[in-house]
């Protein structure tokens, strides 16, 4: 993925920096690249995705894993 990048912080739980990590040992690819390619995942997965709730509430399309509980 080439060209200019936009930085942004974003907070993973315990489980998920593990995780991001064994992948990176595995793959050797960046955990920047990593994310960048959860975020066009779900980007593909919303596409089509109905407008949210008046509240702005997606929760109820996400899975238990992306709620964070």
């Amino acid at each position: 993925m080439g060209g200019r990048k936009v930085a942004t912080t974003v907070y993973l739980t315990p489980e998920q920096d593990s995780r991001l990590k064994q992948v990176h040992q595995r793959t050797r690819l960046a955990v920047a690249e990593l994310v960048r390619q959860g975020v066009d995942m779900v980007l593909d997965r919303y596409t089509d995705a109905p407008t949210a709730d008046p509240a702005g509430d997606f929760r109820a399309t996400t899975s238990p894993r992306c709620r964070g509980s």
